[in-house]
């Protein structure tokens, strides 16, 4: 094998690939805040009795996790320009990021919210409060508590996920490997390099949301 590495490429590229790295996460945490918005409402629509608001909440959820991410981001991006409407690739990115996250925390936020006990409901109800209030303190907060592990966990694979925005040249961390690939030729030291670089993304990720669990619902340090 006569291949020698080269991570000096890699280094001297090094500014261009933290600044992807920002992209990436700018990306990311755009998405995830778009994806809970739609996960709140999408729940109390895909819980409500009422047929006409809660069958289309069903099918957005089944529509969404049924199709591939890189056929809804080609179909917002290359289909809807048809329809007059043009977005940028960041734009663009950031909402087929929250939608793709917002179907899947309707269901994860849903198995929480079934889980609470409906006396406890009942007895927010008897003691005068609205049922906005109800579903906000009563049910929302145990609920998410319940089921933060999963919604992060969600979380993170949708900050991974931010690599396919790439096909439609939004800027982040892969593209601006693709980038420098093409300019190198040095493959392996490139997305070696990256491959850490997402596995550190990932771990402060992680970090962060272990951070807001201890503070905001009270999990004991481990």
């Amino acid at each position: 094998m006569g291949y020698k590495f080269d991570f000096s490429v890699v280094w001297d590229r090094a500014p261009e690939l933290l600044l992807a790295s920002l992209g990436t996460l700018g990306l990311a945490l755009a998405g995830m805040a778009v994806a809970l918005v739609i996960g709140i409402f999408g729940v109390a629509a895909r819980t409500s009795k009422v047929r006409a608001v809660r069958a289309p909440a069903v099918a957005f959820v089944e529509i969404v996790r049924n199709t591939p991410f890189l056929v809804q981001i080609f179909f917002i991006y290359f289909a809807l320009p048809l329809m007059g409407i043009r977005l940028n690739p960041t734009l663009t990115a950031i909402i087929a990021l929250g939608i793709n996250g917002g179907a899947y925390a309707i269901e994860i936020i849903r198995g929480g919210v079934e889980s609470i006990n409906k006396g406890q409901i009942e007895a927010g109800l008897a003691l005068g409060l609205h049922k906005g209030e109800v579903f906000r303190k009563i049910v929302l907060k145990p609920a998410l508590r319940a089921i933060y592990p999963s919604l992060t966990s969600q979380f993170v694979m949708l900050t991974l996920t931010t690599s396919v925005c790439t096909s439609i040249a939004a800027y982040e961390l892969t593209s601006a490997a693709q980038i420098i690939e093409s300019d190198t030729f040095r493959s392996f030291e490139v997305y070696f390099s990256v491959t850490v670089m997402y596995l550190v993304i990932s771990s402060l990720m992680m970090g962060l949301f272990t951070i807001i669990s201890r503070i905001y619902f009270n999990y004991p340090t481990r």
